[in-house]
C-alpha cells in the first residue's frame, strides 16, 4: 500500500476513533430528553463496550447513536425491538411500505417526502455518507412549520446533541432535509401495540 494511502487510513482511524475534544470526556452527559440522557462518545467510531438492560436486552454499543435511540424507546415506552442489532442505516427498511410495520423494529415506518409529517418522539433515520458508511439515527424533539429539531448521540467530537433540519411541505408531501430516509413510530393511540407486533417490557 502506498505511503500516502497508509497515512490517509491512519488519519481517518484517528479522527473517527479518538477523542479530539479536550473539553469533553467520553461518557459525560451532554443532554437529556424526556428524562433519557445523551452521552458524549468522542470519535464517531469509538467503541466502549456494549450497553445491556438489567435482563440482558441489547441496547447497543456505548455511546453510539443507535444506543441512544434504543435506550430512549426502552426507557420511555418499554419497547424492545424484535431485532436488537444492526447499524443505524439498518433501522430503515427499504422494502417496508409507507405506513406499514417495520417487523425488525416493531414500529411503523414512514418514508421521507410522503403525506405523513414527522412527530415528536419519532425515531428518524439518515442515509450513509462517504465518511459515515453506517448511517445515523436520532429522536425527533420538536416539529415546527418549516423545520424539525432532533436530539442525537455521537455527532462527533465537536458536534451538538441538538440540530435543526429544514422541513418542506409541497404537494401534500413532507420532506425533511439532511439525508433523511424516513422515520419510525409506535402504534397510534387507537391501535394496540400487540396489533403491530411490539414486544413491551413485562
Amino acid at each position: 500500500m502506498p505511503a500516502a494511502a497508509v497515512l490517509a487510513a491512519a488519519g481517518y482511524w484517528g479522527t473517527t476513533h479518538l477523542n479530539l475534544n479536550p473539553a469533553r470526556e467520553v461518557g459525560a452527559v451532554l443532554d437529556e430528553f424526556n428524562g433519557v440522557k445523551v452521552y458524549y462518545n468522542g470519535g464517531v467510531n469509538h467503541s466502549d463496550g456494549r450497553m445491556l438492560s438489567r435482563d440482558g436486552y441489547n441496547l447497543g454499543i456505548k455511546y453510539q447513536c443507535v444506543e441512544f435511540i434504543k435506550r430512549y424507546y426502552f426507557e420511555r415506552f418499554g419497547h424492545r425491538m424484535p431485532d436488537a442489532y444492526g447499524n443505524a442505516k439498518d433501522y430503515y427498511d427499504r422494502d417496508t411500505a409507507h405506513g406499514a410495520l417495520n417487523a425488525k423494529r416493531g414500529l411503523r415506518q414512514y418514508r421521507n417526502a410522503q403525506a405523513d409529517k414527522p412527530r415528536v418522539e419519532d425515531l428518524i433515520v439518515f442515509k450513509p455518507t462517504l465518511l459515515n458508511p453506517y448511517g445515523h439515527v436520532a429522536i425527533v424533539a420538536d416539529v415546527g412549520a418549516t423545520d424539525i429539531e432532533i436530539v442525537q448521540q455521537n455527532p462527533g467530537p465537536f458536534g451538538e446533541s441538538r440540530a435543526r433540519l429544514a422541513l418542506d411541505a409541497a404537494d401534500g408531501r413532507w420532506t425533511v432535509a439532511g439525508g433523511t430516509l424516513g422515520w419510525l413510530r409506535r402504534a397510534s393511540d387507537g391501535e394496540s401495540n400487540s396489533a403491530i407486533g411490539v414486544q413491551a417490557t413485562p
